[in-house]
């Protein structure tokens, strides 16, 4: 099956049937989907990660200044013990440039993502959809035991501090041809935000690799489904409607203010087919 996905761009129930369907899931799940999510109003735009994006292929280096002076001066707001997983956790959550991923369990979260945007309605977005049971399979045998009890699930930060305590050495654990891998997991729940959209983080064990080079050596593990910018007036229509907003997403009067702005802003016709 190919991993990048078109859909007809007149239909609106195809595009969720192909981001929700699982039959292309090496997994095979047996209880729940295991797939992560992730929306971008741009199809063009790659995975690469805040801190990438920062500083390329010095990542590495920087890192650790990142973190430390976010410790450094956070302290007073949050505590969230010693462990590097919830402090990267915590600074992620806080727009700090990580090495982390924002991914969702909800495919309706990712198409909030993808249409979040109106003056980018003109172009086609995407949804990244990864089959993290099945990527996990691949991880080294030190940090498969940790996961295989769950039911290969996802990682929580107290089981990767068992396996790696610090980022350090998580960077140590490579696959059998000396490349970086990826693994998902779950926040803790610092607030609403991260529980209404049913967070997921991923991490690569090199602050400069990128998911996506990885998933390009394993396409049977994603699929990349094509937003068609005819239909994201459509999608949004819909998940207002499902009640999918900025004021669910994002709890308090931020996301409040972003929902009645975008709500209530006048539509492009040249943008909206149905308009037209």
């Amino acid at each position: 099956m190919e991993s990048v996905v078109e859909v007809d761009p007149d239909d609106l129930y195809g595009l969720i049937a192909a981001l929700t369907q699982d039959r292309w899931q090496p997994s095979r799940p047996h209880i729940r989907i295991a797939v992560a999510y992730r929306g971008h109003t741009s199809a063009e735009r790659d995975l690469s990660t805040g801190l990438v994006r920062l500083r390329g292929s010095s990542s590495a280096e920087v890192e650790p200044h990142l973190m430390r002076n976010f410790r450094k001066y956070a302290h007073r707001d949050t505590s969230p013990g010693d462990s590097d997983w919830n402090w990267l956790s915590v600074a992620q959550h806080y727009g700090l440039p990580t090495r982390l991923l924002d991914w969702s369990h909800s495919p309706y979260v990712a198409l909030h993502f993808a249409t979040r945007d109106t003056s980018r309605y003109d172009e086609a977005g995407a949804v990244w959809c990864v089959d993290y049971a099945a990527a996990h399979e691949l991880l080294p045998p030190e940090l498969r035991s940790e996961i295989e009890p769950a039911g290969g699930g996802l990682f929580t930060t107290e089981m990767l501090s068992r396996s790696a305590y610090t980022l350090s050495e998580f960077d140590r654990f490579h696959d059998d041809d000396g490349q970086s891998i990826p693994l998902f997991f779950e926040p803790p729940s610092l607030d609403e935000r991260i529980v209404n959209q049913a967070a997921i983080f991923s991490t690569m064990s090199d602050a400069a690799a990128g998911l996506d080079e990885w998933l390009q050596r394993h396409p049977e593990l994603y699929r990349k489904v094509i937003v068609p910018a005819q239909l994201k007036w459509r999608i949004r229509d819909h998940l207002d409607q499902a009640n999918v907003t900025e004021r669910v997403l994002f709890p308090g009067l931020d996301g409040l203010s972003r929902w009645l702005r975008r709500y209530y802003s006048p539509r492009d016709p040249v943008r909206n087919p149905r308009d037209a």
